[in-house]
């Protein structure tokens, strides 16, 4: 009986060319937008100043690149389909590697995993030339008919790895990957010409342009009023860039493009000083949107870390991260009127309808529409009943308009000011509607709404952290303290915080059972409702375990927080009717304030409409 067997030995051995090479193809070429940027990588290092990308079922049956630069000769062409062979690295040290591609992995991998096919001709060159890679088996070089430069073609990417294909997700998936490798590569190559086409559908079109008006057509931010320049500088490290105010955000990260010496990368560090940066002005869990470009002394970054060349190492990254939040706090201190939201209203509704016609917009007794509306400020008859009680005493009833035409050229001479106010980036006030909203008209007839309250929430904020950040925020004592009866848990969570709320003028103490006594509130806020504020700040502080009394540097990290939620009890509510004077005031101190684009929880404080979105609106263009 055979009561035991003798177990195989394991032996050592080589694998075959073709085997390594699709095992290598597993880390370079993962999906068919990986596949695609390492081409137009290969296109943008050849000096191409036109490349055409048109890709089949999201790249899944065919990607197609073609760009017209410098080409590549019989011999070039047998070495680029062979492993680690490049023309890109001058020396072994791979420190100073200046082009996005430089393993020589790229068209091996591709060739190991689906059908390749690459024609190039150089310049001058009496013909082209072709080579066919399938499955990792190399043809030879073939004469063949083609302009100067390079066309690749890959079909049935992942037929010779099934187990990889099957993992693919649907082309719409795969096509929206492939888009947005080919937005970052456009990003990082302004002086470039793109064309992307899905299945015969054109989906990007971009000619040889300068850098800021690549970024706004690579970021789309159709809601976007304008960009804000980033400038940065530390030591040898230098940040360009435009971004979007913080009231333009996104589910994801995917509005974030951002480059590292001209290389497209998706870095941790530079998305969490964007996110750093953004924190205190954006609503929780969206994503600002971002073009930056870092520039950076070879010797400081690694780029060799990963075959997909996005991810890095920095030598110095606590001083990447500095210089991002600097610069991006600097761009993001302006006051509002800068940069805004665009109502999305403006979207396209499909195709414009025929042209209305209009009689003359000049009639002999008719004012100019800038005049016509500046009229609130002159004295009106009485509001028509009708009218919603939110609308401010300057709200014009529709039976005025007529007699309201004839007196403005008199109430405009009267109130010679407005016309100096609309030259403001927010313009001149005009009216509060529905008791929240501060409607304005600036000088080139844009017409701007502010939510007063959301705007005064800001203000509010920026005072009180400037006092707190100056040494201790203004306290008014209360001619009679005020006893706050709080649930247990919220009087156990901020007695131990006394001294630190006493620094944002807030003076508490216990009164015996679930009480708390409070003496002095901060002076900026004037009359409010202790019990609701002392209520937020206790949740807040119970939101952050880190935050406890031993620990100053964690509560400091809080008080942003903790200052947002006391500048919105002490804000201009909803509904309160306000003065003209007191309108223009509100808009002037938004224009000179830091984040004011935004309120205290990330939300834009203001709208705007132009002219044209007026006039397309209503069918006049």
């Amino acid at each position: 009986m055979n009561t035991s067997s003798t177990p195989e030995l394991p032996v050592i051995r080589r694998l075959s060319e073709q085997v390594v090479n699709r095992i290598a193809a597993g880390e370079v070429i993962e999906r068919p937008a990986a596949a695609l940027k390492e081409l137009v990588e290969n296109a943008l290092d050849s000096g191409a100043r036109r490349i055409g990308i048109r890709l089949d079922r999201g790249g899944i049956d065919r990607i197609e690149v073609t760009d017209d630069g410098c080409g590549m000769s019989p011999d070039d062409l047998c070495l680029a389909v062979e492993r680690h062979c490049t023309s890109k690295l001058r020396d072994e040290t791979l420190v100073r590697i200046s082009t996005l591609g430089f393993r020589g992995e790229a068209l091996p991998s591709i060739g190991a995993a689906a059908r390749l096919t690459v024609m190039s001709r150089q310049r001058g060159s009496d013909s082209a030339w072709s080579i066919r890679v399938e499955g990792g088996a190399v043809s030879p070089p073939e004469p063949c008919a083609g302009p100067a430069g390079t066309r690749v073609l890959v079909e049935d990417l992942f037929f010779a790895t099934p187990a990889r294909r099957k993992f693919l997700k649907s082309p719409r998936v795969e096509s929206s990957h492939a888009e947005n490798v080919v937005r970052r590569l456009a990003l990082s190559a302004p002086h470039v010409a793109f064309r992307l086409e899905f299945d015969q559908r054109v989906v990007l079109d971009l000619p040889a342009q300068d850098r800021a008006a690549r970024v706004a057509a690579i970021l789309e931010a159709g809601q976007a009023d304008g960009l804000l320049l980033v400038e940065g500088q530390r030591g040898d490290l230098k940040l360009s860039g435009y971004i979007c105010a913080p009231s333009v955000h996104r589910a994801t990260a995917n509005g974030q493009m951002l480059l590292v010496n001209g290389r497209p990368v998706v870095d941790p560090v530079l998305r969490t000083a964007v996110r750093v940066a953004y924190r205190n002005v954006m609503e929780h869990g969206r994503h600002a949107v971002v073009a930056l470009s870092l520039e950076i002394p070879p010797e400081q970054v690694d780029v060799n870390v990963h075959p997909a060349k996005t991810e890095l190492r920095y030598a110095d990254s606590a001083a990447v991260r500095a210089l991002v939040i600097g610069a991006l706090g600097r761009a993001l201190g302006t006051g509002a009127g800068v940069a805004g939201v665009r109502p999305d209203l403006l979207q396209s509704r499909g195709p414009s309808p025929a042209r209305i016609w209009y009689p003359p917009e000049r009639s002999p007794d008719a004012a100019d529409l800038s005049t016509r509306v500046a009229a609130p400020l002159a004295p009106l008859p009485p509001a028509d009943p009708g009218l919603s009680p939110g609308f401010a005493e300057s709200s014009l009833p529709l039976a005025a308009l007529p007699a309201a035409r004839k007196a403005v050229p008199d109430a405009m001479l009267e109130h010679a000011d407005t016309t100096a106010a609309m030259a403001h980036p927010l313009g001149a006030a005009v009216a509060q509607v529905l008791g929240t909203y501060i409607l304005s008209q600036t000088a080139d007839g844009a017409l701007v709404l502010v939510d007063q309250h959301a705007a005064h929430e800001r203000l509010t904020h920026e005072i009180l952290r400037a006092q707190y950040l100056g040494g201790e925020i203004r306290a008014q004592r209360l001619l009679l303290p005020e006893v706050v009866d709080l649930p247990a848990r919220q009087v156990d969570v901020l007695l131990p915080f006394a001294a630190a709320l006493a620094r944002l003028g807030i003076e508490i103490e216990p009164f015996g059972g679930t009480s708390v006594l409070v003496r002095a509130l901060p002076a900026l806020l004037g009359k409010q409702n202790p019990a609701a504020m002392l209520r937020d700040l206790a949740e807040e502080l119970e939101a952050d375990e880190l935050a406890t009394p031993a620990q100053a540097d964690a509560l400091d990290s809080r008080m942003d927080a903790i200052i947002a939620r006391m500048a919105c009890h002490g804000s201009v509510r909803a509904g309160r009717r306000l003065t003209h004077e007191e309108m223009n005031a509100l808009l002037r101190d938004m224009e000179r304030t830091p984040r004011a684009g935004t309120c205290s929880h990330g939300r834009p404080t203001w709208l705007k409409l132009e002219k044209a979105d007026l006039e397309r609106m209503f069918g006049r263009r």
